[in-house]
């Protein structure tokens, strides 16, 4: 007859499972930690990347990247809204000054030229239409104030008689002062005719400056569609060579667009970007090392842009070998802010074991055995650190990513 298994002894039962399984995956990770330090307790020579501290001088240094572009680099726009008629000179073409490099359609230009000119020459025939016109009123006006200038002597002369006679009795004193009267009517138009003439004159002369004014600004337009009308015959400004061109035929462009850029090769700078993190960091006047095909280029930080872009600031840098025969335009170059800097420090040269923090453990070379060591880091360079204490000069240092013996303390150091 079977018996009933009671409740504790079934949990008794499981637990010793559950136990013994415990046990299994405790053995297993043991044995695959002894396994690991026995395999790794060891590394060839061959696969570590070791070198030697050394003094020398420090820089601290911010990355950014950069494009080398000429120094002096001139667009030259088109100078009415027209069409590309004809491309005499392609991207990459060096070109001397006066060169022909592309010709736009001028036949709008041409008619607008010819309306303008006939205009003004229409305004120069009214101009002197009125300017007649104007002397002569003025002459008119002086011949009537002359006439009333005789007018009055006369009038001025029949008074006295007047008088004379009144004294004989051969005239009454009515008769004397109408005559007194017609003077005085006459003095008074004699000055309304010299106000009148002096109005004119004033008047005369503003509007003949206007009208000269209104000339020569009309002439300026034609003399600068003139300019416009050469300029679409589009000429090299000077000797370079051609960074771009608009080679659609038929297209039509815009005033004020860029046609060409033309660039002297003979002088480079640098158009660099880096992270806008290092904006409050980055000032006019730093020096910077632009590195191209692993050589570096001296230079220095000569504006920063206000504006930040997708996260990036740019700058400017101006070399101090803007001629360099490792400048190219638009080859791709590294830049190091420098921020600071030191000398005759103990450094150890860069690398994937320098990736910690500013305290870390270092594996030190000590005969055929590698020793974990902690040291302290100072200033840091893409090519350089600085080492602040336990290491020494001549000593040697594993700078290979070494995160897969960190567990260890030491391991040995083989050689096939």
């Amino acid at each position: 007859m079977d018996r009933q298994i009671s409740d504790n002894e079934q949990r008794k039962g499981k637990f010793q499972d559950y136990l013994k399984y415990v046990l299994v995956v405790v053995l297993v990770a043991v044995g695959f930690w002894f396994v690991r330090s026995f395999l790794e307790a060891k590394k060839d020579r061959s696969e570590l990347h070791i070198v030697k501290v050394e003094r020398g001088n420090m820089q601290n240094t911010l990355t950014a990247t950069g494009t080398v572009v000429p120094s002096v680099e001139r667009e030259i726009n088109a100078p009415v809204t027209t069409e590309i008629k004809n491309v005499i000179k392609v991207n990459g073409e060096f070109v001397e000054e006066g060169d022909l490099i592309l010709e736009l359609d001028q036949e709008f230009t041409k008619l607008s030229y010819d309306q303008l000119y006939d205009e003004l020459q229409l305004k120069r025939n009214n101009i002197d239409k009125l300017k007649l016109e104007y002397d002569k009123n003025l002459r008119d006006l002086d011949y009537q104030n002359q006439i009333k200038s005789l007018q009055l002597d006369e009038l001025t002369a029949q008074v006295k008689d007047q008088k004379r006679l009144n004294e004989v009795g051969g005239a009454t004193l009515e008769e004397v002062e109408q005559a007194e009267l017609q003077l005085k009517v006459s003095q008074l138009e004699k000055s309304m005719l010299e106000n009148e003439l002096q109005y004119r004159q004033s008047v005369n002369v503003n509007e003949k400056r206007g009208l000269e004014l209104e000339y020569t600004i009309q002439e300026k337009r034609l003399a600068e569609l003139k300019r416009k009308l050469r300029e679409t015959s589009v000429r090299a400004p000077q000797s370079g060579v051609i960074t771009w061109v608009n080679e659609d035929l038929g297209r039509k462009v815009q005033e004020g667009e860029t046609l060409v850029r033309l660039a002297n090769l003979e002088k480079f700078r640098v158009e660099a970007s880096t992270s806008d993190r290092n904006q409050d960091k980055i000032e006019v006047g730093m020096p910077v090392n632009v590195r191209i095909n692993r050589q570096d280029l001296k230079g220095m930080i000569s504006n920063v842009l206000p504006a930040v872009e997708n996260n990036t600031i740019k700058f400017n840098i101006q070399l101090e070998d803007p001629n360099s025969e490792l400048l190219r335009p638009n080859i791709r170059a590294e830049v190091y802010i420098i921020t600071d800097s030191k000398n005759n420090v103990l450094r150890i040269k860069n690398g994937p074991a320098l990736r910690g923090a500013n305290s870390q453990y270092l594996y030190v070379v000590q005969g055929d055995m590698a020793v974990k060591r902690r040291i302290t880091k100072g200033l840091v360079s893409s090519d350089f650190v600085e080492i602040i204490d336990n290491l020494s000069e001549g000593e040697n240092v594993i700078i290979s990513d070494m995160k897969d013996y960190d567990h260890l303390n030491e391991f040995k150091i083989t050689t096939k």
